[in-house]
């Protein structure tokens, strides 16, 4: 138990940042955050969105498989019904601020048909059963024309907010975590209502939570639906960042990326999210520059160094998931508990 917390209400037990210090921590986070595009470089700034938007995605799937135990491999496919979705009506001349929204809603309600098979089927089974809505959905992302564009994908409206144009990486790094921040704090808050106490007894027990009243149905389709609608929102960030896509983007191993990213920041945790999203999106990122500098010291490494990247991308994750199965979150908290504890031992 940390030293110096000393709650005398439920208020104040409640509160997401539980110390001054904690808070002052926040506080900071989120101002040199926002100050970001005032001296951040271009390319600094590509890649925070690019994260931001992984967070989304990934707290979105965070809560249907780490806080619910469902697994999905159709979270990919959401993203890109997101995508087309804001792409399609921002061609109508729908405003971005609505049609991010509804995007989300498009894809919890597929999310809610996807997860209709969760009554009866768990585990690997559930998998299989979302692997197939997966194809399917990728199947109508290449062949319907008139919304999707087909193979060669389509252009999709910059956001506009009253006439001012969100263009380029420093205008739409402020949309990307104005919702990312929103939208982990609204995760963090549902964990602690009756519908995130409800998931996790579905998790750890499903049988035993319908004897104790939990509707399991409503429950694992709500969970599929909050999911999925998270990954809307991603996917709808993800095409007023990128300007246009393809549906060579939505393949099963972006649904594979997120649920890696889930399990090595942690599940059921949104600073597992955050940490997971972060640590897949530079990993990779670090090898390529790796590569890059080696290539100029040692001519021609760079063409066995790259295809390489893959596979040292993949024993890292091995590796910590074997040393840490908790993943990068529970590193997190015992660094935390030995600094809130010193010069005691944990």
């Amino acid at each position: 138990m940390r030293t110096g917390v000393f709650h005398q209400n439920f208020a104040s037990e409640e509160r997401l940042w539980d110390s001054p210090t904690s808070r002052v921590w926040m506080a900071a986070f989120v101002l040199s955050l926002f100050t970001l595009p005032l001296w951040g470089s271009d390319y600094v700034l590509a890649m925070a969105c690019i994260v931001g938007i992984h967070v989304i995605a990934a707290l979105g799937l965070n809560l249907t498989t780490g806080n619910a135990g469902l697994i999905s491999l159709s979270h990919g496919a959401f993203i890109g019904v997101g995508c087309y979705t804001v792409a399609w009506l921002g061609k109508q001349g729908v405003p971005f601020f609505i049609a991010l929204p509804v995007a989300g809603f498009a894809a919890a309600f597929l999310g809610v048909i996807v997860g209709l098979p969760s009554l009866r089927v768990k585990g690997l089974y559930l998998a299989i059963a979302t692997l197939a809505a997966h194809f399917i959905l990728s199947f109508v992302f290449r062949e319907w024309d008139a919304v999707t564009g087909g193979v060669s994908g389509t252009s999709i409206p910059r956001a506009n907010l009253f006439g001012f144009e969100l263009v380029g990486d420093r205008r739409n790094f402020y949309l990307i975590f104005i919702c990312a921040f929103a939208m982990a704090v609204a995760a963090r808050n549902l964990a602690r209502t009756h519908i995130g106490r409800a998931f996790v007894a579905v998790r750890d027990r499903d049988i035993s939570a319908e004897i104790l009243g939990v509707h399991l149905l409503r429950t694992k389709l709500t969970a599929f639906a909050i999911g999925a609608f998270y990954a809307g929102v991603a996917g709808g960030l993800l095409g007023y960042f990128y300007g246009s896509i393809t549906p060579d983007y939505f393949v099963l191993t972006l649904s594979v990326f997120y649920l890696a990213a889930v399990i090595v920041g942690g599940l059921g945790t949104v600073l597992g999210s955050v940490l997971g999203a972060v640590f897949m999106t530079f990993v990779p990122e670090a090898l390529r520059l790796l590569a890059s500098v080696s290539s100029q010291a040692f001519p021609g490494v760079a063409g066995l160094l790259l295809p390489m990247g893959q596979v040292v991308f993949g024993l890292l994750i091995i590796v910590f998931l074997i040393f840490e199965p908790h993943g990068l979150a529970a590193i997190w908290a015992r660094v935390r508990r030995t600094f809130h504890l010193w010069p005691f031992r944990t």
